[in-house]
C-alpha cells in the first residue's frame, strides 16, 4: 500500500498550494498583482493541478514543423497508417485481453499482482488544445504484450519512482511534440507548449487553433491526430534498440558474458551475510547451471525452482564419516526432518540403496556440497567402482539448497525459495573495466530504456483506442469523414455511426480498467 506519510506529504502540499491560490486570489491588496504574475508566466493553478503554458518554443515548433516538408509529408503519412493500424489493433487486443482476464477470474483464483498490469497515461484532446493527462482511473490497465509492469504504491519500489515519473514525462512530451510538429506541417497554428502536474503525474500540452483544425482536409487531421501515438511507438523501438545494442554501445568501458554482478543485496535479503553475496561479487553458477549474465540467472532460478530438489554424490564412506544418528519425523507439510531444529549447517539427506528406499542421514550440509557434483538417482554417481549416493536435502516444499558459486570466494549455500534470492539481490550483466566506473551506470540506462518501453508503448495503445477523451475519438471521427463520406451523405449519420464506435470502445476499455483493478487488488 501507499505509505501514510507520502499520501499526507502530498495531500498537504497540494491543500497549502490551493489555499495560497484562493488567498492571494480573495485579497483585494495582492489579486491584480498576483493575477498578473500568473499570467506573466503561463501559470495557472487548480485543485491537484498545476500547470505552465509558454511561447518559448514556438520558434523551435515552427522550425522543426518547416524543416525537409517532403520528409515530414511522408513521416507523418506513416504515422497516419500507424495510427489506424493502432486504433483497430487496440480494440483487438483489449477484447482478447478481457476474454483472457474473464477466462482467468473464472478458472481460478487471481494471481499475483504482478501479473500484466501496466500504468495508462492517455492524452485528452479537448476543444482547445491536446493534453496530456495522467488519468487515476486507468492506472491498472492490462496489456497481454508487457507483464510484470507495477503500480506505484502497491508494488513499485520507491527507488523506481524516478525512472517511472521521469519516462512518463519524456512520453508525454514526445508525444505532444509530435501533435505540435504535425499541425505546423498542416498548416495549423500553434499557440504554445506547456507542463503541468496532476496529483503526482507529470504532462504534457501543446495548445492549438481550434479553427484552423476544423478547416483543413480529414486526411491533414489524421496526421495531426495519429502523430503523438505514433511517435511514441518511435520513441519505444529507439529505447528497444539502445536496450538491445547497449553492450556494444558500452563496450570500451564493460564487458559482458562473464557472469552476474551483484550491484545490490537487500539488508533482509537471506543472502546478505558474512558467507553471503557481497556487491561487486560476480556469480558463474547457480548449482550446475552456468550464469553467464541477468538473464541466465533468472532462468536458472526459475528452473530450480520448477523442477524438484537436486542431489549431491557422496561415496559411501563419506556418508558413514559424517551422518550421524538423529531423530526421523515429519513435518507438517509431508517432508521429513532427521536434523535438530537448532543447527545453522546441518541438513537431513535423503537416499536409497539396493534394501532400502527412504533413508535419512543428518550431515554437514557444506561438507556434502564441496567437491560434489550433483545428480538425481544413484546412477549418475556410479564411477570408479566407487560404491556412491545420490543425497537430496530433505526440505519442505518449494523450498531449495542452492550452491551459489561466485568465485574467488566461497561458495554460498542458500536455503530458501528461490525467488525470495531473485527478490533481494539486484544484479547486472556488465562488469567495469576499470574501478572507477560506475556499476550501477549500466542498470540506470537498462531499467529507465525497460520503463520508456513500457510506458511509451502503453501510451501508443491506449491513445489509438475509439474511446471518448482519447487520441482515438478524433483519429476515428476523422478516419470516417475521410471514408465514408461518399457512402453515408448526411453528417449527421456518420456522427452516429462513429458515436456507437467510441461508445462500444469505451465500454470495452473501461471493462478492461476495472477487471485490471480488480486483479491488481486481489490476493
Amino acid at each position: 500500500m501507499i505509505p501514510v506519510p507520502v499520501v499526507v506529504t502530498v495531500l498537504g502540499g497540494w491543500c497549502a498550494v490551493y489555499l495560497a491560490d484562493t488567498l492571494l486570489k480573495s485579497s483585494n491588496s495582492l489579486k491584480a498583482s498576483y493575477e498578473d504574475w500568473l499570467l506573466t508566466y503561463g501559470l495557472s493553478v487548480s485543485p491537484f493541478h498545476l500547470r505552465w503554458q509558454t511561447a518559448l518554443f514556438n520558434r523551435q515548433f515552427y522550425n522543426w514543423g518547416r524543416w525537409k516538408p517532403k520528409f515530414l509529408y511522408l513521416w507523418f503519412s506513416v504515422g497516419m497508417v500507424f495510427g489506424i493500424v493502432a486504433m483497430f489493433g487496440s480494440v483487438i487486443l483489449l477484447g482478447k485481453t478481457l476474454l483472457q482476464t474473464l477466462t482467468q477470474m473464472l478458472t481460478e483464483a487471481p494471481k499475483a499482482q504482478n501479473d500484466r498490469m501496466l500504468q495508462v497515461v492517455v492524452s485528452v484532446p479537448s476543444s482547445e488544445r491536446f493534453v496530456f493527462v495522467p488519468l487515476v482511473f486507468l492506472l491498472c490497465f492490462i496489456l497481454l504484450s508487457c507483464p510484470h509492469q507495477q503500480v506505484p504504491g502497491v508494488n513499485l519500489p520507491i527507488s523506481q519512482l524516478t525512472y517511472f515519473f521521469s519516462a512518463i514525462l519524456i512520453s508525454g512530451v514526445i508525444h505532444e511534440v509530435g501533435h505540435g510538429v504535425a499541425a505546423i506541417r498542416e498548416q495549423v497554428r500553434f499557440n504554445g507548449f506547456g507542463i503541468f502536474i496532476f496529483i503526482v503525474y507529470p504532462g504534457a500540452f501543446v495548445d492549438l487553433f481550434t479553427t484552423h483544425l476544423q478547416l483543413i482536409s480529414p486526411v491533414q487531421q489524421l496526421r495531426i491526430f495519429c502523430a503523438g501515438v505514433w511517435h511514441n511507438f518511435v520513441l519505444g523501438v529507439a529505447s528497444f534498440m539502445v536496450l538491445f545494442l547497449l553492450p556494444a554501445i558500452l563496450f570500451p568501458f564493460y564487458y559482458t558474458g562473464v557472469g552476474a554482478l551483484v550491484t545490490e543485496v537487500a539488508e533482509d535479503s537471506p543472502a546478505n551475510g558474512p558467507r553471503g553475496l557481497f556487491v561487486g561479487d560476480l556469480v558463474t553458477n547457480l548449482q550446475d547451471c552456468p550464469v553467464y549474465n541477468v538473464e541466465d540467472w533468472n532462468s536458472c532460478l526459475g528452473d530450480i525452482s520448477e523442477k524438484s530438489q537436486v542431489g549431491y554424490c557422496v561415496s559411501a564412506a563419506t556418508l558413514q564419516q559424517l551422518s550421524f544418528p538423529a531423530r526421523v519425523y515429519r513435518r507438517l507439510d509431508g517432508t521429513v526432518e532427521c536434523c535438530s531444529n537448532n543447527s545453522l549447517t546441518d541438513i537431513c539427506f535423503s537416499y536409497s540403496n539396493k534394501l532400502e528406499s527412504h533413508l535419512y542421514a543428518c550431515m554437514p550440509a557444506r561438507k556434502v556440497i564441496e567437491a560434489s557434483k550433483v545428480c538425481r538417482t544413484n546412477m549418475d554417481c556410479h564411477k570408479d567402482f566407487v560404491p556412491s549416493f545420490c543425497v537430496t536435502p530433505s526440505l519442505e516444499n518449494q523450498t531449495r539448497l542452492i550452491r551459489v558459486k561466485h568465485p574467488p570466494h566461497i561458495d554460498m549455500l542458500y536455503v530458501g525459495h528461490p525467488m525470495h534470492l531473485q527478490y533481494t539481490v539486484s544484479l547486472s550483466s556488465f562488469v567495469p573495466r576499470q574501478n572507477f566506473l560506475s556499476i550501477d551506470l549500466p542498470v540506470m540506462i537498462e531499467t529507465f530504456c525497460k520503463y520508456l518501453i513500457s510506458l511509451s508503448g502503453a501510451l501508443a495503445v491506449i491513445n489509438a483506442v475509439p474511446c471518448f477523451a482519447l487520441d482515438g475519438q478524433w483519429i476515428l471521427n476523422s478516419f470516417l469523414e475521410a471514408t465514408l463520406s461518399s457512402l453515408i451523405v448526411e453528417k449527421q449519420n456518420r456522427e452516429l455511426v462513429g458515436f456507437l464506435i467510441l461508445l462500444a470502445g469505451s465500454a470495452l476499455l473501461a471493462a478492461n480498467v476495472a477487471l485490471g483493478l480488480w486483479m491488481v487488488t486481489a490476493r
